[in-house]
C-alpha cells in the first residue's frame, strides 16, 4: 500500500499569541487564535485578516485527460471547465452517499484539488485506483499549502503588491497564478469576500507574514470555522455522517450557483439517488443552523444526538462561538422537525435557525408527471 505524507504541525504556531487547535480536534496543528478570536472574525468580515489553512491535503492531476476523466468518476460537471477557474466537487458511493467533497482548480495544465487532511489519503488512493486507461496522473501534491485571505479590504494596495496582482478575480471560482508560485482563486464562502491562496509550502510563513506586515489581520481557524457555521457551509466527516447524501448537505448545484452536484451531467456513481431524490423524494434530514444557549454548564461535542421531547431527531456538527451569534452549530435535523421546536444537545438548550431553513415547497418534476399519469 502507497504511504502518504503526513502534513506537520503549521510553523504559524511559533508565532506570537498563536495559542493551539485542541489535541484531536480536526485542524489539530494550526493556529486556532491570536488571542482575540473575536476581534479576529470581526476583522475577517470589516476589514482583511488571513487564516492557516496548511493542513488541507492537496492533490495535483497533470494529463490531457484529467477532466473528463474526473468528470466521470465524481459529481459535478467538469469535462468542460475553462482553464483558470474553480468548482466544488464530491465523490460519492454506490448508495450516493457523500465520501468525499473537494476544491478543484484548473490551472496552467494542472489540476489541483484539496480536501480534509484526513479524508485526503482515502480520496488520492480512489483517484489513483480509478485511472485505468486515461491520462491522468493524480499524485500528492502537498508542496502547495492553503491560506485564505477574508474580508473587503483583500484588495487593498498593501495586500496585492504582496501578492504580485493588479487586482483580484471578480468571478467566484475563478483561479490567477501567483508570480512566486502557486495560486489564488475567489471562493463564494464563508463571506462575500473570500480568497484561497495555495502557495508553495516552504513560503507558507514567509507569505503569511507579508500579508499581516501589510494590514492583514492573523486570525486563527476559530474565526474561519464561526463565518462558515454561519453560512451554514458543512463540512465533511464533521457535519456529515456515513449517512448523508449530497441533498441534505445543501451540495446540490452547479459550479454558477455555488454547488458540488450538477443534476444535468452524466452517469457517475451514486448518481441515482440524487437523481431519485431530486424527481420523486425529499432528504430526511435537513443541514440546518442551531443557536445555543450560552449559560449551559459546558457545550456539546460534535456527532452528540439532537432531542426533541427525549426523541432523537438530530445530530450534532461544528460547534463553534461568533463574534455576533454567540454559540452557534450545523445540525442534520429530520426534515419534519418544526423550526419552533424545543431542543436539547448535551448540556445545551438548542434552537433551529428559521432562516437556515432550506424551502420545502418545490414541486418535482418526476412526482408531478407521477401525478399526471394518476389523472389528478
Amino acid at each position: 500500500m502507497a504511504e502518504f505524507p503526513i502534513v506537520s504541525e503549521s510553523p504559524l504556531l511559533t508565532f506570537p499569541d498563536a495559542v493551539a487547535s485542541l489535541p484531536g480536534s480536526p485542524d489539530e496543528g494550526l493556529p486556532w487564535h491570536y488571542g482575540d478570536p473575536l476581534g479576529e472574525q470581526r476583522a475577517a468580515v470589516t476589514s482583511v485578516a488571513v487564516v492557516d489553512r496548511s493542513n488541507r491535503f492537496v492533490i495535483a492531476i497533470p494529463g490531457d485527460e484529467r477532466l473528463s476523466w474526473l468528470h466521470t468518476i465524481s459529481s459535478q460537471d467538469v469535462q468542460s471547465l475553462p482553464d483558470g477557474t474553480s468548482a466544488e466537487n464530491l465523490s460519492l458511493d454506490l448508495n450516493g452517499r457523500v465520501e468525499h467533497h473537494f476544491v478543484q482548480t484548473d490551472l496552467g495544465g494542472v489540476t489541483w484539488i484539496d480536501t480534509e487532511p484526513d479524508r485526503g489519503p482515502g480520496l488520492l488512493g480512489f483517484l489513483t485506483k480509478m485511472v485505468f486507461w486515461s491520462k491522468a496522473e493524480p499524485r500528492d501534491g502537498n508542496e502547495l499549502t492553503v491560506l485564505t485571505l477574508l474580508g473587503p479590504a483583500a484588495g487593498s494596495a498593501q495586500i496585492l503588491a504582496v501578492l504580485g496582482l493588479d487586482a483580484l478575480p471578480t468571478e467566484t471560482y475563478a483561479a490567477v497564478a501567483l508570480p512566486g508560485g502557486g495560486f489564488l482563486r475567489r471562493m463564494p464562502w464563508p463571506t462575500e469576500h473570500s480568497y484561497d491562496l495555495l502557495v508553495p509550502r516552504e513560503k507558507l510563513a514567509e507569505t503569511f507574514t507579508a500579508l499581516t506586515d501589510a494590514g492583514a489581520r492573523a486570525a486563527g481557524i476559530w474565526a474561519f470555522e464561526a463565518l462558515r457555521v454561519a453560512d451554514t457551509r458543512p463540512r465533511v466527516g464533521l457535519d456529515t455522517d456515513d449517512r448523508t447524501i449530497p441533498h441534505e448537505a445543501r451540495w446540490i448545484g452547479s459550479p454558477a450557483e455555488a454547488g458540488a452536484v450538477h443534476l444535468d451531467k452524466g452517469c457517475y456513481r451514486g448518481q441515482e439517488t440524487v437523481a431519485r431524490v431530486h424527481n420523486l423524494g425529499k432528504p430526511p434530514r435537513n443541514l440546518v443552523l442551531l443557536h445555543l444557549d450560552g449559560s449551559a454548564d459546558g457545550r456539546p461535542e460534535p456527532g452528540e444526538a439532537i432531542t426533541a421531547g427525549g426523541r432523537s431527531v438530530g445530530r450534532l456538527g461544528t460547534v463553534v462561538d461568533h463574534h455576533e451569534l454567540g454559540p452557534i452549530a450545523l445540525a442534520l435535523v429530520k426534515r419534519n422537525i418544526a423550526p419552533d421546536t424545543a431542543l436539547v444537545v448535551g448540556p445545551c438548550a438548542a434552537a433551529i435557525d428559521p432562516d437556515s431553513v432550506p424551502a420545502d415547497d418545490t414541486v418535482q418534476a418526476g412526482r408531478l408527471a407521477v401525478e399526471r399519469l394518476r389523472g389528478r
